[in-house]
């Protein structure tokens, strides 16, 4: 039966519903009968963020990390548009986000009334769907709908826009359905099976076969996770991954060859340039993958699982596209797999796994060390030491550091891994750790970070603060915008044009004027110590890690250039290589 209430209190049921437990957001004129109605309840707990962009990030760590939706909630106008940034990060790396934005009275919309914008139409670009709610009779259905888009398909951000005075209007609120349907929106879930037993048959005829895998794995749930390794266990193939896709297979298993792409380890990149058969599952051949697309892999066949259609034959034209959810994709794989051999090709594919071994000697991720200076990489496997035995969670900034981490830090599980791929947004990892921290209140949760990026969201601080939550910031301060130096230097003749990061705070004194605890380490040999420290403290962490200034993140596949003509750190072992790869560039 339906309840009399208003939109408001429409709203903040809607949410209990959806089984909502946190909310990030901050108040503003045209949301203050929806923070009334938050203050009369006790189910749904409201993070007060300091800048509206934060609280999208946080809902992107917080989503991320569990799987659920994350949701916001900010004021017209400038709350509206400072969400912006988020809501386009969230898209891109496919996160579920219900973005409420309060919107100006009915009567005054298009007024350009006080606080007001057209916040539908600047956000129709930066989500997946986006509403204007003109009365209160469709408020709840659209409440509903939105987690429904959000959460299914190919994951992504919703903004609910909601006027002023359809929150004072009284109506009648249901509940959700127990299976949430639209007529017009029908992911497809199951894939073509004739489609994948063509995918079947390529797989068993292939001598130089690689699984590419990718964000969609994990944004398939967990269960995906473990059907990935089995489909791995089961024909034996070598597995890369993108940036987004980390954790989705575990960085300690044999078969794993590390990230691919721009910074991706040799014999990831080598083993995709050399493929005869690409099984892509949960990816979307992005630029930072493919390097130069007309020297893409160009003596593979392709097979692609994904969710959304869209993103088939969007940049690189496949052999066997298959459109639908990639765990149940690479559930009927293994079914026909097990109904054909039942077992690895371990035989046919052991000169492609001897290739594999002899790139993996490269050494490609290796650097000179020093007794003296603090060096990024060595800084980030040490870190890793301190905590892999810990409940632990990494965000990340947009940098150096964040390459760094995806090439030193492994991981084993999913979802432990936040970071924003898709748009680099600098300023993603402090809120992001907050909004995990919420999640996983007795989890390490870590954001590593650079000096220049971490300042872009740096008021969050009081955030962590506020609600007592410890998160821990490790900042690799080279006193660049390093990502920008290192191009400048390789790229542009050496002329650092505004890149080098000038009159910085101490971060020790900053992180005790928020009431957290700071702590600076320049010395290899009392790393550790520091980290432990880092670790042991019960509230937030800024650690001002210094380490040395011009390091480069190596390897790099240059700007333009296909896999297989890498920059290889001067460490690397290519006098084996130097022969049968002359354009490797070093």
């Amino acid at each position: 039966m339906a309840e009399q209430m208003t939109g408001a209190e429409m709203v903040v049921q809607a949410l209990i519903d959806q089984g909502v437990e946190h909310i990030f957001g901050y108040p503003g004129g045209a949301v203050l009968p929806i923070y009334d109605a938050i203050f009369q309840q006790d189910k749904l707990q409201h993070i007060l963020v300091r800048h509206e962009q934060g609280a999208t990030h946080m809902a992107e760590g917080y989503a991320r990390s569990t799987g659920k939706c994350g949701v916001v909630l900010v004021t017209s106008g400038p709350g509206a548009t400072n969400a912006v940034t988020g809501l386009t990060d969230a898209l891109l790396d496919s996160i579920p986000l219900v973005c409420i934005t309060g919107q100006v009275p009915t009567p005054l919309i298009g007024s350009d009334a006080f606080q007001e914008c057209d916040t539908v139409g600047i956000t129709r670009n930066c989500t997946k769907h986006n509403y204007l709610v003109k009365s209160i009779e469709d408020l709840p259905r659209v409440l509903h709908e939105a987690f429904y888009i959000a959460t299914s398909g190919r994951p992504g951000p919703v903004v609910i826009d909601i006027p002023k005075d359809v929150q004072f209007a009284l109506g009648s609120y249901l509940k959700p359905q127990a299976k949430m349907s639209h007529p017009t929106y029908k992911p497809q879930m199951e894939g073509d099976l004739e489609a994948i037993r063509i995918a079947v048959d390529m797989m068993l005829k292939a001598e130089r076969p690689v699984f590419y895998t990718g964000g969609g794995v994990i944004n398939s749930g967990y269960e995906a996770s473990r059907t990935l390794r089995d489909l791995a266990d089961l024909t034996g193939f070598p597995v890369t991954s993108t940036l987004m896709g980390l954790g989705a297979y575990p960085a300690s298993s044999k078969q794993w060859l590390g990230m691919l792409g721009m910074h991706g380890t040799y014999e990831a990149n080598m083993a995709m340039h050399d493929a005869d058969l690409i099984i892509c599952l949960g990816a979307r051949f992005d630029d930072r993958i493919t390097g130069r697309i007309d020297a893409f892999s160009p003596g593979s066949r392709k097979i692609h699982v994904d969710i959304d259609a869209s993103s088939i034959n969007k940049n690189i034209l496949v052999d066997v596209p298959i459109v639908g959810d990639v765990n149940l994709v690479m559930e009927e794989i293994i079914r026909i797999w097990r109904a054909k051999t039942n077992q690895p090709r371990t035989e046919a594919i052991a000169p492609w796994w001897k290739a594999i071994e002899k790139w993996r000697g490269v050494n490609s991720l290796a650097f000179t060390n020093s007794d003296k200076i603090i060096k990024p990489q060595h800084a980030i496997q040490r870190l890793y030491e301190a905590s892999k035995d810990r409940d632990v969670y990494i965000t990340t900034e947009v940098g150096q550091h964040q390459m760094w981490a995806a090439q030193h830090f492994h991981f084993d599980e999913p979802n432990r891994w936040m970071t924003s791929g898709g748009l680099g947004t600098m300023g993603y990892g402090l809120p992001a750790a907050i909004g995990v921290q919420v999640a996983h209140p007795d989890a390490l949760v870590i954001d590593i970070a650079g000096e220049a990026s971490v300042q872009m969201t740096m008021q969050e601080m009081s955030t962590a603060l506020q609600y007592d939550l410890p998160v821990k910031i490790f900042i690799l301060n080279n006193e660049y915008m390093g990502m920008v130096r290192q191009w400048q230097e390789l790229l542009h003749g050496g002329r650092y044009s505004h890149s080098y990061s000038d009159a910085l705070p101490d971060f020790v004194k900053l992180a005790e004027a928020y009431g957290g605890h700071g702590i600076r380490c320049d010395d290899p040999a009392k790393l550790d110590d520091a980290i432990d420290e880092m670790i042991n403290i019960k509230k937030p962490v800024l650690f001002d890690c210094l380490v040395s200034k011009e390091e480069n993140c190596l390897p790099m596949i240059p700007s333009g250039k296909p896999h297989n003509e890498m920059i290889l750190p001067d460490t690397a072992d290519i006098g084996s290589i130097i022969d049968e790869r002359g354009k490797v560039l070093v």
